[in-house]
């Protein structure tokens, strides 16, 4: 079942593409196989961090009130009771008038309520000769305040304290935080599973040579990279010709892979082969729009078997320009993400742009000047059927529907495609 080709606008194409798109299901993974992923469960912490009062510098561990009045000119002389690495407790408190020498990280001794640096005593020209044991002495350059380079015990996290939230992207950071509260293992929405299929009898997979009238599939392969961008497994299916036979097959080796997306390249514009349309149609009910933008005209969607098809152009750049609108926000929703649109900045054309009566996603190269200003120049011929304009940008310039040519000078905004989504 479908309903007849009709014009419609980028935001009701998007709209009704998310509408059929939720998270999926949470799955167990090991910590650093979260990254990029988001938490499907809340994490609180069970200990106190740090779990004991540390120095947080190399130095000498006090009583600040023994320190009282320092100066370089008159220095005070504490008496070493212990020296503290990293790793180990000092068995000997810190007394009246006594010092421990310890090490970044090291707990501090019981007694002990300051840290002074190695820096601001008569050791700190040369460390290896800091008196170590008891009996050695140390002269104190400055006074010390009470907790004065100390990490205090839970000041980072509390016992039952909620520190990551469900919903959380997981980043370096927070793949840190994990560690810390000893989760090796941690719940997360899985990746989705999304089929990339390649239409037209004029392909030739890339190692084959050309041949008259053929040319190579790059939409697999642009298509694949831009799933694993953005976070899902790319499923590639190869080719499919135009017969019923064929792309029938395809479509049904997609569904034996438990697939969650397929994205398709070619067979939805007015002038493709119906049998594309007709197997589509046969298999599901699929939509086919002309969408008011350029590049990027002719796009199909719908459902085969309960299973979500985006069809995107077969020109390799309409192709790629719309997989960022429609299949890039569906592929992010599916993971949980909550943030899906691009970056923008607000950028100085530095070249002519034509305007059409579709809205234009024309390829820039986007710089900053010397006052911080960003500019933006074309990246080379727009054409939808070339790709190399495509290689050599780093934006979409979004260029309003219209009659005539956006002047130099005239400021745009740019989709930054090298930029990632902002969570936070």
């Amino acid at each position: 079942m479908s309903v007849p080709e009709q014009m419609i606008g980028v935001e009701e194409a998007l709209s009704f593409i998310l509408s059929h798109f939720e998270p999926l299901e949470p799955e167990t993974v090991y910590i650093l196989d979260a990254l990029g992923r988001v938490l499907a469960e809340a994490i609180l912490s069970d200990v106190a961090i740090p779990p004991f009062d540390n120095s947080s510098m190399d130095g000498y561990a006090v009583r600040a009130a023994d320190t009282a009045g320092a100066s370089p000119e008159m220095p005070v002389t504490l008496r070493v009771v212990a020296d503290v690495p990293a790793g180990t407790v000092a068995d000997t408190p810190v007394g009246l008038g006594e010092a421990a020498r310890i090490m970044t990280g090291a707990p501090l001794p019981e007694g002990a309520d300051a840290v002074v640096p190695v820096e601001e005593t008569d050791k700190w020209t040369n460390t290896s000769q800091a008196p170590r044991g008891k009996g050695a002495t140390v002269e104190v350059f400055k006074a010390a305040k009470v907790g004065a380079n100390v990490r205090q015990a839970g000041r980072d996290m509390q016992p039952g304290e909620l520190v990551l939230t469900t919903g959380t992207l997981v980043r370096p950071a927070e793949i840190a935080v994990l560690a810390t509260l000893g989760h090796s293992r941690v719940q997360v929405i899985r990746r989705p599973r999304v089929a990339v299929l390649a239409t037209g009898d004029e392909l030739l997979d890339i190692d084959e040579p050309l041949s008259p009238g053929k040319i190579r599939n790059s939409n697999e392969y642009s298509n694949a990279a831009l799933v694993a961008r953005y976070g899902a497994i790319p499923v590639r299916l190869g080719i499919a010709h135009d017969t019923v036979a064929d792309l029938t097959a395809k479509i049904h080796e997609g569904l034996a892979q438990s697939v969650d997306l397929f994205v398709t390249s070619a067979g939805v514009s007015v002038g493709d082969y119906d049998v594309v349309k007709d197997v589509l149609k046969a298999e599901g009910e699929i939509r086919f729009w002309k969408v008011k933008m350029k590049p990027g005209k002719p796009l199909a969607f719908g459902t085969i078997q309960g299973v979500p098809l985006l069809g995107l152009p077969g020109n390799p750049t309409s192709s790629m320009v719309s997989f960022e609108q429609f299949a890039r926000p569906a592929i992010l929703k599916m993971q949980g993400r909550t943030k899906l649109t691009k970056p923008t900045v607000e950028a100085i054309l530095d070249d002519p742009l034509r305007r059409t009566d579709r809205r234009g996603y024309q390829r820039v190269i986007v710089c900053q000047d010397e006052n911080g200003v960003y500019h933006a120049g074309t990246a080379g011929l727009q054409v939808s059927g070339y790709i190399s304009a495509m290689a050599r940008a780093n934006g979409l310039a979004i260029v309003p529907e219209g009659e005539g040519t956006l002047p130099p000078g005239t400021q745009v905004t740019v989709q930054m495609l090298d930029w990632p989504e902002v969570e936070k």
